[in-house]
């Protein structure tokens, strides 16, 4: 059972013919506390083909255990920041201590971070703020800037224009159309494409998944969230990526081997996993 609602996990996917990543997950939300409980469920995504996870923090307490278990299995890494919904009363303490967990050498990524519009749990001016120290934290470290964009398209493209980009953006659940798409193809984004890619309703998210080009993009979970056709609604892990893979490669008249193989490669160059 997931920690997620309790939801019961479907049955595993049939194994991809090759490996790959899943470039964003939460270990934690999805029900693991323990070192047994992370090798456990990195040993079910194994067995279908997704041999490494990078698990995201979304709070302060969160980006502590994410580097935790990146310690505790070499399959797993961790990135960390501060979720645009939990800063309306960041305190300096709470930053100083991101920025410390963000060199230590099992993170990968500064994230998620971004802008969220859709809950109103944080004043807009207030994620802006965090979001621009996020992206400074990016650029000092050198590691990825992983964004969560909700709703809140122009914001955050404003906002890296403004800022100035890191090397490396990542624009993870990607939730816009083409035209976007194309935008963040342009800048050399990375666009990473979740569960939603196979939901029925999501013809623009798939016309974009389409167009992006093969260096430039990456797939994920989001587990415990977003679980793929044909079992949404039910408890998602990163065993379950499989599901998301086949839809991108639907989508782009790629084998779901070949689109493993692409993504295992962007993964590998983005966050400079060994």
């Amino acid at each position: 059972m997931s920690a997620h609602g309790r939801r019961e996990r479907p049955e595993p996917p049939e194994p991809l013919g090759a490996t790959t990543v899943d470039a964003h997950t939460h270990l934690d939300a999805c029900g693991c506390e323990s070192a047994d409980d992370v090798t456990a469920a990195m040993d079910r995504a194994q067995a279908v083909g997704v041999t490494r996870a990078v698990t995201i923090a979304d709070d302060l307490a969160s980006a502590r255990w994410a580097v935790q278990a990146a310690h505790w299995d070499d399959r797993v890494f961790a990135a960390v920041a501060l979720h645009p919904t939990r800063t309306a009363a960041v305190t300096a303490e709470e930053f100083a201590e991101i920025e410390a967990l963000a060199g230590d050498p099992r993170v990968v990524a500064v994230g998620e971070t971004g802008l969220d519009y859709h809950w109103d749990h944080s004043p807009p001016e207030k994620q802006q703020e965090s979001f621009r120290w996020h992206i400074d934290l990016a650029k000092r470290t050198g590691k990825p800037l992983m964004i969560h964009d909700r709703e809140a398209h122009a914001d955050v493209l404003r906002i890296l224009r403004e800022e100035g980009p890191p090397e490396t953006v990542v624009f993870h659940c990607f939730s816009g159309d083409a035209a976007m798409a194309r935008e963040c193809a342009d800048a050399g984004y990375v666009l990473s494409f979740a569960g939603p890619v196979t939901f029925k309703n999501a013809a623009d998210l798939r016309e974009a998944a389409g167009l992006v080009p093969d260096a430039q993009y990456l797939v994920e979970t989001d587990a415990p969230f977003l679980t793929p056709h044909p079992h949404r609604g039910r408890a998602n892990e990163p065993y379950c990526l499989p599901w998301t893979v086949r839809g991108i490669a639907a989508v782009r008249g790629d084998s779901a081997e070949r689109v493993a193989e692409v993504t295992e490669r962007n993964a590998e160059r983005v966050f400079g996993l060994s």
